[in-house]
């Protein structure tokens, strides 16, 4: 059982750290308290699940305003599992 456990929370972090959240930083702030590029959204001020849809639909193609094809290009080499499981938003 022990073993489960710890193969299920290794795959749990795995997952986290598949997204590259200090590149998000660098545009969005440390603590996402920035509009990157003075257009987008605050991401502090968003939930986890409107993040999830953001990152999402930039990687589909059916989000976002200025910045569009430039999140497009960050996420498309993410899985939408990767996106979801950054833990980003409140």
């Amino acid at each position: 059982m022990k073993k489960i456990v710890l193969g299920t929370l290794i795959c749990s972090v795995a997952a986290f750290a598949a997204v590259n959240l200090g590149a998000c930083k660098g545009c969005h702030g440390q603590k996402w308290e920035k509009k990157a590029l003075g257009t987008s959204n605050i991401v502090a001020e968003m939930t986890k699940a409107e993040v999830t849809a953001a990152l999402k639909g930039y990687k589909a193609g059916t989000y976002g305003g200025k910045q569009k094809g430039l999140m497009k290009a960050q996420v498309a080499k993410y899985t939408d599992a990767d996106l979801a499981g950054t833990g980003i938003g409140k």
